[in-house]
């Protein structure tokens, strides 16, 4: 046993979170399980005292591929070496780091080979080293967008393909994928969060005895590893016979056609539209039966099973969060399993009108109503930044990360394009293979950049008017929405009364930045001078590409300081955010007949595009908003 993992049959509670490790132990085609929930809530203990329980599995010593043995990989020299012997071994853990290269996850060229003997070897990456095991992912959620269509590659084929440096090669790499998340940090790719067979919910326990349980299981853990993995070794070592026993009882485990058909119907019910999800509950549900040591798969065996593969498969509405409505699961259940002649009796009850009931209730909830969102033009932000976040809004000419489209010859390179450094060298002709500084190459790479959207949303009395105020927040849900499918970071400021506030800081976390768009209040004067003095402040502090988005009718009212003229220091502080270049986009709220058209003015001193709000939603356009960033 590993001396430095908490034992996973000493975690307290988790029962779910415990169950789909378990689970994915049993059938590793299931595809893994996303595992959700705040910071401190044993995510990732859970996720790394998985392996120490996990029956073993033979492999060759020294092979970088764990080979399967009796069936190698063909380039794998270990294996296909003759006097190669495989023996037991644990399964592989491999973690992958948010800032990993492309060349570390997928594999590379040999430098070290290729420079001994000039012959183009290949180097295996993380994918090689997770086949037959677990590939872990921390923060899943923020893994940059170059590496998710990796692993989405991988895990659809189960095979790593390399087409890069003179190389061709493809190598099996079927893998667990185990991510975890905080939901503050934004949500995750949806094609990538269909990938995840499974996904758990986790929360710290509310119930005093049990938490002082965790703190003391875990201080005492602390203090000496060995003793305390040593008194739970008669647990762990029941749960690692349990799998084992499940694996080699999975192959017999039925599930008859009623089940099935309960399946197909609890999924158009949930209204889920990938059919990945009929097929991991099927297996899911043999999973727990093999499990529980049963051979047939019971009703009870399919319930468990939704709660795992549903919640974050169901069609949603924008910021709405994964999860599954327990009441209505246990309607569909009961009205699944009935006989047929009461069955017709329940026939008023339809999933739909309990999705209906529960969305008048989520409405009546509502501090002030929002608009229906429309699609809003996408926003592009084109500026000369040197700065980098993953994203996915803006194109970055020379990204420190991404897909590879070039090399330069460059002799001091901070990326070294190996395969053409090489090249260079090679064709010198010399009858000595010798790389000098002339040879060396930069690797040029595209990627998309991030940015920061800062929302100045005016709450003020001279825009109270309810429609006018739905229409703003629909607008603004809309950019949301937007900002969501980027990948951007967002904040909020709003103004009204006698002064502004930073509503929202920087954040991945779109839901938090509607939650508080919805709750706005309105009302009172319009201290415009100082939103923009707010915005400013706030602006100097990133480290991303900004992109200001002022939502207001420019009717300031309120200096900054006392004696002033409100809408001379508006002008002010718009001119100084045009100093700093930064991107804006101003939409003008202004209604009725006479218009003072000052919104107008505030985005000509901004050097920033106009819209009226329904111009805003008038294309399904690109809008590039246009900045010199320093």
């Amino acid at each position: 046993m590993n001396q430095a993992t908490f034992p996973f049959s000493a975690i307290v509670e988790q029962t779910q979170l415990k169950t789909a490790l378990l689970l994915c132990a049993v059938d590793p085609s299931l595809g893994g399980v996303l595992i959700r929930g705040d910071k401190g809530t044993a995510k990732s203990t859970a996720a790394r005292a998985l392996t120490d329980i996990l029956p073993l599995i033979d492999r060759v010593v020294g092979c970088a591929y764990n080979c399967l043995p009796g069936a190698p990989y063909q380039h794998c020299e270990t294996c296909n070496a003759e006097h190669a012997t495989a023996q037991a071994d644990s399964v592989p853990f491999v973690t992958l780091p948010l800032g990993a290269t492309e060349d570390r996850v997928i594999g590379t060229l040999d430098l070290e080979q290729a420079l001994k003997g000039g012959q183009r070897v290949f180097k295996p990456g993380l994918l090689a080293s997770a086949h037959r095991g677990i590939l872990y992912i921390d923060e899943v959620n923020l893994l940059p967008d170059h590496l998710v269509d990796v692993l989405l590659d991988a895990a659809a084929m189960g095979v790593n393909a390399v087409q890069r440096e003179g190389l061709s090669i493809s190598h099996p790499a079927r893998f667990t994928l185990i991510g975890t998340m905080n939901l503050e940090e934004g949500d995750l790719r949806p094609q990538l969060l269909d990938r995840f067979g499974l996904m758990v919910e986790v929360t710290a326990p509310r119930d005093k005895a049990m938490r002082s349980e965790v703190v003391r299981r875990r201080i005492a853990f602390e203090a000496n590893p060995t003793v305390y993995a040593a008194a739970w070794m008669q647990e762990q070592q029941a749960l690692r016979h349990q799998l084992a026993t499940a694996q080699q009882l999975l192959a017999e485990v039925t599930l008859d056609d009623a089940l099935l058909d309960l399946i197909s119907h609890l999924c158009c019910e949930f209204e889920v539209a990938s059919l990945r999800a009929d097929i991991v509950m099927h297996k899911a549900a043999r999973a727990l039966a093999a499990l529980d040591g049963r051979s047939q798969v019971t009703p009870q065996d399919v319930r468990s099973a939704a709660e795992l593969v549903l919640p974050h498969r169901r069609r949603r509405k924008p910021f709405e969060q994964p999860g599954l409505d327990q009441e209505q699961l246990d309607d569909l259940m009961q009205q699944a399993l009935q006989p047929p002649d009461e069955s017709e009796s329940g026939d008023e009850y339809t999933g739909q009108e309990n999705s209906e009931s529960n969305g008048e209730a989520q409405d009546q909830q509502q501090v002030f109503a929002a608009a229906s969102a429309n699609n809003v033009r996408r926003l592009e932000v084109d500026t000369a930044s040197k700065r980098f976040n993953a994203g996915k809004r803006s194109t970055a000419k020379d990204a420190p990360r991404g897909r590879v489209v070039r090399a330069v010859p460059d002799q001091n390179p901070n990326s070294l394009a190996v395969g053409a450094t090489l090249r260079s060298a090679a064709l010198r002709g010399s009858n000595e293979f010798q790389v000098t500084k002339d040879d060396l190459h930069q690797q040029i790479r595209s990627g998309k950049n991030a940015n920061l959207i800062l929302f100045v949303v005016d709450a003020s009395g001279s825009m109270a008017a309810q429609r006018r105020m739905e229409a703003v927040k629909g607008a603004v849900l809309s950019l949301l929405t937007d900002a969501y499918q980027q990948r951007d970071e967002v904040a909020v400021i709003s103004f009204r009364g006698e002064s502004a506030q930073l509503l929202l800081s920087p954040t991945r976390s779109v839901d938090l930045a509607e939650q508080n768009l919805r709750e706005l209040p309105t009302g009172g004067r319009t201290p415009l001078p100082h939103a923009l003095s707010v915005a400013l402040e706030t602006l100097e502090k990133t480290t991303m590409p900004p992109l200001l988005v002022l939502l207001s009718d420019g009717k300031a009212n309120v200096a900054l300081n006392d004696g002033n003229d409100p809408w001379q220091e508006s002008l002010r502080f718009a001119g100084l955010l045009a100093e700093c270049g930064v991107p804006a986009l101003v939409l003008d709220t202004e209604t009725g007949y006479l218009r003072l058209g000052r919104a107008r003015q505030l985005a000509q001193a901004l050097g920033a595009e106009c819209l009226t709000l329904e111009e805003l939603s008038a294309e399904n356009l690109a809008l590039t908003i246009r900045g010199c960033l320093k």
